[in-house]
């Protein structure tokens, strides 16, 4: 049973190398795919220092979805594994604990949340983990998605109405000591408000389309 690891990477130069360091240390994985979603900074560059790793270059920003959906084409692997580039503080113990549940037929996607990483992380988690970046999960179910390159970050709003309109039971995996850096960090607390908005516009504008297609 092959499993592919996908990471959407938007400007993440300076955290993406310690994600690849940690899932090369896993000898689960078969296949390493980070898709640059229209990234300006190093991520591409760094990317390649790291043998055995495969780079998707998109040129233009495609949204998480999007970004998914392009290194899916790319792979043939049963159990997928999404993690964000952004992540602070993954282990090898962290994706083995995520993608048990999947590789042993325990569930269909296990999802994992943060604990005793940041406080305002974890907080996030507790509120709505079905929002979490971090997933294992057979590939069919990303397939049975048929717009998922337009979701955007609406992608884990997708997931998760998938599984409740079908009735599949999920794993919620406790990922401790982990966090990620946040939008404010990253750009500025004015610029990474902007992008936190953004954000959750593509989720409210994915919910609004699904909800067109029901009626």
């Amino acid at each position: 049973m092959e499993i592919a690891a996908i990471i959407p990477a938007y400007n993440e130069e300076k955290t993406i190398g310690a994600v690849l360091s940690a899932l090369k240390e896993t000898s689960l994985i078969n296949q390493i795919l980070v898709v640059s979603d229209g990234s300006e900074d190093q991520t591409v560059n760094t990317v390649k220092l790291y043998e055995g790793v495969q780079v998707i270059e998109l040129f233009e920003n495609r949204g998480k979805g999007g970004a998914i959906k392009a290194g899916l084409d790319c792979c043939q692997a049963e159990i997928i594994l999404i993690l964000d580039a952004d992540l602070v503080g993954l282990t090898k113990g962290h994706i083995e604990a995520l993608l048990k549940p999947v590789i042993e037929g325990e569930t269909l996607m296990a999802i994992g949340k943060f604990d005793k990483g940041r406080v305002a992380t974890d907080m996030a988690h507790k509120m709505a983990p079905f929002l979490s970046g971090q997933r294992a999960l057979k590939r069919e179910l990303l397939e049975d998605i048929s717009d998922l390159d337009l979701s955007r970050f609406g992608i884990e709003i997708a997931l998760h109405q998938y599984v409740e309109e079908n009735d599949i039971v999920t794993v919620v995996v406790q990922l401790s000591d982990l966090s990620h850096v946040m939008k404010e960090e990253k750009l500025g607390f004015w610029k990474g408000m902007l992008a936190r908005i953004k954000m959750y516009g593509d989720i409210v504008k994915y919910i609004i389309r699904v909800e067109d297609k029901l009626k």
